[in-house]
């Protein structure tokens, strides 16, 4: 089998969706207390030389801890700052379910003028708090489609990393009359440009996807011991299947799954990927922010997990923020620099 060939370095991209407090709950007031825990994050990726993109929600741009934080950081280069856009609290506020706290309606859920309105909004707010332009980008809740992927390309963005290959979110909800997630099953686990009208397909446009690495789980019995659980009836039972027979692994740190993610970093570089792209929420770096992490001891296994993932992947990738990969994967398309000032 011949090596791929890419134009750029393999590049480790951190990404961070930065949000309100343990949203899992469907709080009614958002709260961001985890906004005072990420210089500790900040600066163990600069240890590795490593530059975490915060796509960043409307909340978050509206706390000034998080603003004093994010203009720090772009003050000295050391990451940057996206878009990442929940429906259902990010104005213009337009009641589309009952409840949409307690539904969190996904932005494709909405009527195409809503859409971009709500995304124009949010991203004149980012670049008016933050004075550079927007060109990083992930959808609220996974939901992304088409109309989403022209709205984003004609505002300028230039980088999407909402694509999450080899799962479908079809059966979850947003709008309880809405049609449920994107399926990503078939989609490319490299980037590429999209095709504007079709974001499975490659394309011609400006917008290069991104897609979260994802991994399929090694060991076929395994999968199918779970893919077996999921048929029996019971609310909970995909729950349990997904946690106990993972048919997937994500680049995405739970505090017990060290030793997939040293695995996905290695199997990687066996196949010599351009990219890996980790993720994590905002939240989930304060105890108590999430599901996961509600402990300090919690979090300090997940800062020692996080060190030894970090040590593992700088072997072998360089860190660069969307922006920077997607300059440097598209050499000759550039239309702005990586997280570029506004025109004054």
């Amino acid at each position: 089998m011949s090596t791929p060939s890419y134009p750029c370095d393999p590049a480790f991209l951190i990404t961070i969706d930065t949000e309100g407090d343990n949203l899992w709950s469907r709080p009614r007031h958002i709260t961001t207390e985890n906004a005072k825990y990420l210089p500790r994050f900040q600066s163990l990726c600069e240890k590795y030389s490593l530059r975490p993109t915060y796509v960043v929600n409307h909340e978050m741009a509206e706390c000034p801890v998080f603003r004093e934080f994010a203009t720090d950081m772009l003050a000295r280069n050391a990451g940057e700052i996206g878009m990442h856009l929940h429906a259902w609290n990010s104005p213009p506020l337009e009641p589309l379910t009952s409840d949409d706290m307690a539904h969190q309606p996904f932005l494709t859920d909405y009527g195409t003028a809503m859409m971009r309105d709500k995304i124009h909004a949010l991203t004149d707010s980012l670049e008016e708090k933050f004075n550079v332009s927007m060109v990083s980008h992930r959808a609220g809740r996974w939901a992304f489609n088409a109309t989403y992927a022209r709205i984003l390309a004609a505002r300028g963005y230039l980088v999407d990393c909402s694509v999450t290959p080899l799962l479908s979110w079809r059966k979850t909800l947003g709008a309880p009359q809405g049609k449920g997630g994107t399926d990503y099953r078939g989609f490319r686990a490299n980037p590429y440009r999209l095709d504007l009208q079709d974001i499975a397909k490659v394309g011609d446009s400006n917008l290069l996807e991104v897609p979260m690495t994802i991994l399929p789980v090694p060991g076929r019995g395994v999968v199918g011991v779970g893919k077996a659980i999921k048929t029996l009836p019971g609310k909970f039972t995909t729950r349990i299947a997904d946690r106990l027979f993972p048919e997937v692994q994500w680049l995405r740190p739970n505090g017990r799954n060290l030793k997939d993610l040293l695995r996905v970093v290695d199997q990687l570089e066996r196949e010599s990927r351009v990219h890996a792209e980790f993720m994590l929420h905002s939240s989930e770096l304060m105890p108590g922010g999430s599901p996961r992490f509600s402990t300090t001891h919690q979090i300090e296994t997940l800062f020692e997990h996080l060190e030894a993932l970090f040590i593992r992947a700088a072997r072998y990738f360089c860190g660069k923020t969307l922006a920077e990969f997607r300059a440097a994967f598209l050499p000759a398309s550039n239309t702005v620099s990586p997280q570029g000032a506004l025109p004054s």
